[in-house]
């Protein structure tokens, strides 16, 4: 099969290739500029392909057909199956005359050449630049509706776009990429682009604050994000399909991120303060107006201007931080179902993304005195090591065996249900991974006893051990009067479950000379939850005794760490009926923050908001004390609490939602 690809050696286009060339009998020729061959060059010894397989066509995107000599037109004739355009300028800096003549004549010509040669289908990458500022969601078959078109960026990928769908003779396909950032497992990029561009603002962030220092910012707009290796393998699939001609492909992840999520992403990377509290965009409508002015006449342009020099910010940048637009992408979605592939979300790739720019792609990589040697990756951590998880059948634990075993390590999955327990080994094992299941009820010391037991006569040792299995209870101390075993069953499991296995597992740990021990605890230890004090008291015994027990055993090369994890949807918080309308984060983000524990191996994980609950505590209890308090009046004991049958309410108060939103992923 025949290709013809422009911008073939661009950062799409050359993923793009590397995938067209794995399929048989295949032919790639790609436009090159005269002094450009030697990124061709490049491109062939990277891919291992000779020159017959990827092929040179000398020209131009500026020209009239591309420059293509009469000689080539005729070779090519009739012989092009597929013709990719991804050749433009992605550039928010660009002028406006240079982004006019290549994105949109370039496309003319493109178009007209393509034609001339008889290319089966036109494949032309757009972007979603091309929906421009629309305020909703924009769908794949959605294109006169664009709004906002006054940035020649914008402008120019809806016109090129517009080429396509009115003039063209042959049968075509349109893709829109979001912003597409580096390889999800290597972090490769070509350039500061999208949201690089706040990486040196948070790495200067890092450099004068401690991470612990809470951060308050704001929403801002939405950002879809894609890593180049899922726009390539999409591109592959959906233009191989028989169906799809004369239609748009939305190449988007399934969520878009706001700004101020943006940010405390990158931030948890660079391992740089976080953003506890973001402020809604719409509480800036209510700032009088002559107090907007005042603030804009008191902050020169110039001033802005080298600010964001500073940070390496084009100004032209700035008005895409309050982008409106969502991108609904089922018909892309229904293209590639039952293939693997599916955009990532960008927690789980952030960290080679930032590894990436910082060595590679920071302006000042060279000048940084405190430049740190890269992380080992998830895989190199785990790969051949036994790592035990408890609770390991539902929720945060069978998220976390899932990708520890997709990692290479040898997981023991622990619960009580020997049913669950085959349920999960089956999951890991369609993975391609390792797992052993045994059986145990952590709150039944007896229990724990032979689990080690049995657990080292198979492995002889555990080098990572998940303190993940727990048991919640939301109840006021005012209702529990009567009800002491609350306390009792919650320390059982939570505090002398957890220890009895840490006890029985360190000699062996000790014997090889590391460990790992990571206690899931609950961000209700450091913000003091209404309602929880059965919960935190066991959660916080926990935490105590890591704290003595790490200072103790660090010369042993024995590594504790404490995840205050907020409120996960899972299934311990499902009697609790209002929490179905109050914010929360999935299993799997749980799992990414318990995989970036192993990574790092931190004394400490926590959610900014937490973090900024303890400092409170300590610097203002008495405000901090009648915010809670607040919370648990604005909040109620759950009909299940009071010995009652618990009904799914159908929404929340205001003050409900507000309150959640404002201290998100704290219990109440």
């Amino acid at each position: 099969m025949n290709y013809f690809i422009t911008g073939a050696t661009g950062f799409i286009g050359r993923f793009l290739v590397a995938r067209l060339l794995k399929r048989d009998d295949t032919r790639v020729f790609a436009l090159v500029r005269s002094g450009s061959e030697y990124k061709l060059d490049a491109l062939r010894r990277r891919l291992g392909a000779s020159p017959d397989q990827l092929v040179a066509i000398h020209g131009d995107i500026n020209d009239k057909l591309l420059g293509i000599s009469k000689r080539d037109q005729d070779d090519l004739k009739g012989q092009i199956d597929h013709f990719f355009h991804l050749a433009a300028i992605y550039d928010l800096t660009a002028d406006e005359n240079t982004q006019r003549y290549t994105n949109i004549e370039g496309t003319r010509q493109t178009l007209k050449l393509a034609e001339k040669l008889e290319a089966s289908c036109f494949h032309h990458v757009s972007s979603i630049a091309a929906a421009g500022l629309y305020d909703g969601t924009f769908t794949e078959d959605m294109f006169d509706e664009a709004t906002g078109l006054d940035d020649p960026y914008l402008l120019t990928k809806h016109e090129s776009e517009a080429l396509v769908r009115q003039e063209s003779k042959l049968p075509w396909r349109i893709y829109r990429p979001s912003m597409v950032v580096g390889h999800s497992e290597t972090g490769e990029m070509d350039k500061v682009d999208g949201p690089y561009y706040l990486f040196k603002l948070i790495q200067k962030l890092k450099d004068v604050l401690p991470n612990w220092i809470p951060l308050v910012g704001v929403e801002g707009g939405k950002f879809n994000i894609v890593p180049v290796d899922f726009v390539a393998d999409a591109l592959d699939h959906i233009a191989h399909q028989e169906q799809g001609d004369g239609e748009c492909f939305h190449l988007t992840a399934d969520r878009s991120y706001s700004l101020g999520e943006i940010m405390d992403v990158i931030a948890g990377a660079a391992q740089a303060p976080r953003w506890a509290v973001k402020l809604d965009n719409s509480l800036f409508d209510v700032v009088p107006g002559i107090v907007k002015k005042g603030v804009s006449a008191m902050t020169p342009k110039m001033v802005v201007n080298a600010a964001l020099e500073n940070l390496d910010i084009p100004p032209s940048a700035m008005k895409f931080l309050t982008f409106p637009t969502d991108y609904d992408n089922r018909r892309s979605r229904n293209a590639l179902a039952n293939t693997g592939i599916e955009a990532p979300e960008l927690e789980t790739y952030i960290q080679q993304l930032w590894d990436f720019w910082e060595n590679h792609l920071d302006p000042d990589r060279g000048e940084r005195k405190d430049e740190l040697q890269p992380l080992p990756t998830l895989p190199e951590r785990v790969e051949g090591k036994v790592v035990m998880v408890t609770g390991a059948t539902s929720g945060i634990g069978k998220a976390t065996a899932l990708k520890l075993a997709r990692a290479g390590a040898t997981v023991l999955v622990v619960a009580r249900t020997a049913e669950k327990l085959d349920e999960t080994l089956h999951e890991i094992d369609q993975l391609g991974g390792t797992a052993q299941a045994y059986s145990c009820d952590v709150s039944d010391l007896n229990s724990v006893d032979q689990l080690v037991q049995q657990v080292i006569a198979d492995h002889g040792h555990v080098d990572v051990l998940v303190n993940n299995a727990g048991r919640s209870i939301r109840r006021s101390v005012v209702h529990s009067f009567d009800r002491f075993h609350d306390y009792e069953r919650t320390m059982q499991l939570n505090y002398f479950g957890a220890l009895r296995l840490i006890m029985q597992l360190m000699p062996a740990m000790i014997e090889r000379g590391g460990g790992h021990v990571i206690n899931i605890s609950s961000i209700g230890v450091l913000t003091n939850a209404p309602r929880f004090s059965a919960y935190v008291a066991s959660k916080a015994a926990l935490d105590a005794f890591t704290r003595c027990a790490s200072s103790e055993l660090a010369h042993e090369g024995i590594r504790f760490t404490t995840i205050n994890m907020p409120l996960v949807r899972t299934p311990m918080i499902a009697p609790t009926k209002i929490y179905n309308h109050v914010p929360t984060i999935s299993p799997t983000q749980a799992a990414d923050m318990i995989c970036d524990a192993i990574v790092r191996q931190p004394k400490r994980i926590a959610t900014n908001l937490g973090i900024m609950g303890q400092v409170m505590h300590f610097l203002t209890p008495k405000v901090t004390e009648t915010i809670m308090n607040t919370g648990y009046k604005l909040f109620s004991d759950s009909a299940a609490a009071l010995g009652g049958k618990e009904g799914t309410p159908k929404k929340i108060s205001r003050e409900q939602a507000a309150f959640s939103r404002l201290f998100k992923g704290i219990h109440w």
